[in-house]
This record gives C-alpha cells, sequence and structure tokens, in this order.
C-alpha cells in the first residue's frame, strides 16, 4: 500500500491511497473460507459447498468490505503518523469510471486542514471588567424584602400603592377569565396604577391590553392568550377586585436572624446587611466574569484572523448529517456555525500556547467544592470528609457528568487566564448600571 500526499495550497489537500491486490487478497481468502465453512446451500453438505460458488456468491460484497476496513485504518493511521490537524473528516472524491473488477485501486481523499495562527491574548483591546458593588440603596430593598417575605399578610379594605391585589381578569368575548395573584408594579405606566388606587373588593377596573405590561408576553401569564394572539393585542379587559391585602413587615429581630442564618450568626441590622452585601457580591461577581468572558471571546474572534477551508467545509456538512444538504442549505449552514468553530479552534490554540490542561484532580476537587455548595443551600453546613468523597465518586463514575464538569473546569481556567493575561479596563458599577451595561437600557 501506498500513500501520498499532494498540498492544494495551506489549507486544502488531496490524500491518494493506493491498495494492491497483496494488501487485501488474505484477509478476503481468510473471511470467503469461513463463509464456506458455515454456508447452507441446498444439494451441498455444511462446508462442501465449493469455493467457486462462494466467491460468486459473496466475493464481491466481501471485497468491498475488506478493501473499505483497510482503506479506513490505513488512512486514519496516516492522518495520525503525520500529525495532520484536519478539520471535519476526509470526503471521498467521487470516481465515476471507478472499476472493482481491477485487482489495484487507487482511492483519492479531500483534506481540510486547520490554519496555522497565534493568539495575541495581550493584545490591545476595548473590553470592560466590571466590579458590581452593593450599594445602599439596594441593600435597604433587600432587607425589605426579607421582612415582607416573613411577615404577615393583613386584609385591607382600600387599594394602595404596594398591596396585593387578588382577582380576576375577564373578557368575554375573547374567553378570558383568569384568576391570578398581582402587585401593582406589574403594570406598564402609573395611569393604569392611579385606576386602581382607593378601590374595594368587588370593584372592576376596565384596562386596555395594548401596552398594558413592558412585554407583551405577560399577557400569556395574566390573561392565559395564546402567543400567536400577544402581540399587538388591543382589546378591553376587566379587573374584578376580590381580595385587597397588605403585607406587615416582620420585625428585624434575633429571632428573624437566627431562621436565615442560624444561630447567633448575625445578631445586628449591620450584620444582616453585611451577610447580604457579601452573598450578593459573590452572585454579582459570577455574572461580571460570564460577561468578560463572553466580551473576551467575541474579541478573540474579531480579532484573531486566519482564513479557514470554507469549500471543503460545505462540502463537508452537505454529507455529515443523517440526510444530504443541498449546497444552498450547507452554506446557511456554514454561515450559522463558522464564529462556532473559529472560537474552537482559537480556545485550542489558547490551550496548547498556554499549556492549560485538567488532571483528576483538579475535576475532584472541582466537583467537591460544588457538592459542598449544593449541600449547604439544604442546610448541611458541615458535611464530613468522607461523606463528601462518596458523593464525589458516584458523580465521576458517570461519563456525561465528568464530561460536564470538565468543561466548567476548563472554562474556569480559561477565565483565569484571560484575567491574568488580558489587559482591561476595570469599572466598579451598581448592579443596576451594570444590567444597563449589559442590555443597553
Amino acid at each position: 500500500m501506498n500513500i501520498t500526499r499532494n498540498n492544494v495550497d495551506a489549507l486544502n489537500a488531496i490524500v491518494t491511497v493506493e491498495v494492491t491486490k497483496e494488501d487485501y487478497a488474505g484477509q478476503v481468502e481468510k473471511v470467503l473460507a469461513d463463509y464456506r465453512k458455515n454456508a447452507s446451500i441446498p444439494g451441498f453438505r455444511k462446508g462442501a459447498v465449493p469455493m467457486s460458488l462462494i466467491q460468486k456468491q459473496y466475493g464481491k460484497a466481501v471485497l468491498l468490505d475488506e478493501v473499505n476496513k483497510l482503506l479506513q485504518n490505513s488512512l486514519n493511521n496516516y492522518l495520525v503518523e503525520e500529525k495532520l490537524d484536519i478539520l471535519g473528516n476526509p470526503l471521498p472524491k467521487v470516481t465515476e469510471d471507478f472499476d472493482w473488477d481491477t485487482e489495484d485501486y487507487k482511492f483519492e481523499f479531500e483534506l481540510g486542514l486547520a490554519p496555522d495562527f497565534t493568539v495575541d491574548l495581550g493584545a490591545k483591546n476595548k473590553i470592560t471588567k466590571f466590579n458590581i458593588v452593593v450599594d445602599e440603596p439596594m441593600l435597604d430593598e433587600q432587607v425589605e424584602r426579607i421582612q415582607k417575605q416573613y411577615g404577615k399578610l393583613v386584609s385591607k379594605e382600600k387599594v394602595e400603592e404596594g398591596d396585593d391585589l387578588r382577582g380576576t381578569f375577564s373578557n368575554e368575548e375573547k374567553g378570558i377569565n383568569n384568576s391570578v395573584n398581582i402587585t401593582l408594579d406589574i403594570f406598564k405606566d402609573k395611569k393604569t396604577i392611579k385606576k386602581f388606587i382607593g378601590k374595594k373588593a368587588g370593584d372592576v377596573i376596565a384596562l386596555s391590553t395594548k401596552g398594558l405590561f413592558d412585554d407583551d408576553h405577560k399577557l400569556m401569564d395574566y390573561l392565559k392568550v395564546s402567543h400567536d394572539d400577544v402581540h399587538g393585542l388591543d382589546i378591553e379587559v376587566n379587573f374584578t377586585i376580590e381580595e385587597v391585602n397588605t403585607t406587615e413587615k416582620a420585625e428585624l429581630t434575633q429571632e428573624l436572624f437566627d431562621k436565615l442564618f442560624g444561630e447567633g450568626k448575625v445578631t445586628s441590622v449591620e450584620q444582616l446587611k453585611e451577610k447580604i452585601k457579601e452573598d450578593a457580591e459573590k452572585q454579582f461577581a459570577t455574572q461580571a466574569d460570564q460577561k468578560f468572558l463572553n466580551d473576551v471571546t467575541e474579541f478573540l474572534i474579531e480579532n484573531t484572523k486566519f482564513d479557514l477551508p470554507a469549500d471543503f467545509l460545505k462540502k463537508w456538512i452537505q454529507t455529515v448529517g443523517e440526510n444530504p444538504l443541498s449546497s444552498e442549505q450547507a452554506e446557511e449552514e456554514y454561515t450559522k456555525s463558522e464564529n462556532g468553530l473559529r472560537y474552537q479552534l482559537i480556545e485550542s490554540k489558547v490551550l496548547v500556547q498556554n499549556n492549560l490542561q485538567i488532571t483528576f484532580e483538579d475535576l475532584k476537587a472541582f466537583t467537591s467544592d460544588l457538592i459542598k455548595k449544593q449541600m449547604a443551600q439544604f442546610g448541611q453546613m458541615d458535611p464530613s470528609d468522607a461523606d463528601v468523597e462518596n458523593i464525589v465518586a458516584r458523580v465521576l463514575s458517570n461519563q456525561e457528568e465528568v464530561k460536564r464538569l470538565s468543561e466548567q473546569v476548563m472554562s474556569e481556567k480559561l477565565l483565569n487566564l484571560f484575567k491574568e493575561k488580558v489587559t482591561a479596563k476595570v469599572k466598579e458599577v451598581s448592579y443596576q448600571d451594570f444590567i444597563k451595561e449589559m442590555y443597553g437600557e
């Protein structure tokens, strides 16, 4: 067997595999001999069927099968030995006049080669790394939320801002009749809210659905309108008030602190705020890190320049799925997946350039920390090492879990690398300002 490669250009190559009779004949004869031993053909004893009959009946199929196996194994070994970094899979070139009746064969395969490039993490950029701080208004808001959450519901006669209402949205023509619990802040504008002030149980408020909420999709939740109907819906609905309630806020006592955080761990409002601030900023840091990771990813995709074997990849996309795609469909799929492919290549290059690897100890430590956090959420604040290790062992015996956790560990390693290598402007913001930066609102 002879395998040669012709590099068409830096991103495309043709591999030619020449197979001679000596390469496959022995294996074909062995398989046919096994067929002969087990063949049951009328008129012949088992094992006594003439080889010429076996050859006539099975020879061509066995030949094709064995040559194909030999071809695939040889090609795979060649790619490994030559250390070729390819994209997709080799594509066989179709030969219209291919003749299986000859004894020697020549096969050609198209290869798409991965581009050669470097990633400059220290390149000049406009990336901002946000440090989200919890300000005093947010702390006060969170303290009030806790007081309401653990407070007591009290019935009222008339509606005031901040009250909880039980009632029913209705429109007979559209078949709307949905009972809900609401607060007045669900409505988009203050004019709507004013319609409720001073009303009491039994009163009916007429409302227009157009612009009732900040998002028309909320009509699906509160009015049980179908998705097809929500966009631009402009009808009148009635809201019949059935109950008016307010929440009598819980007092900030030691009993409440103990219920929230455990006995004696928080003993004052100041400590309560410190705890809220600490927990919130940990959560916000995760969100800020994710934005930083996303921004670095986008920057690298936009600024790491290299070409791809686009024509080859489009041809490969046509063949890779369960059902073949047309050239137009493959073009569309390639356009949708190109940035993802580019980042896969960039990420792989970053891992190699910075020698980033995941060890089993990394995986165990990450899983152990994750399990301890999950157990703490259910009140198990101090689990034994043996209990944690047993759970870790069970989790890591599942290959799907190992794959999922490995991706998380690598994402964490990349994040830490980017924090070290990528020069970004650091900006301290409140959570509200961070949301504006995220969504431009």
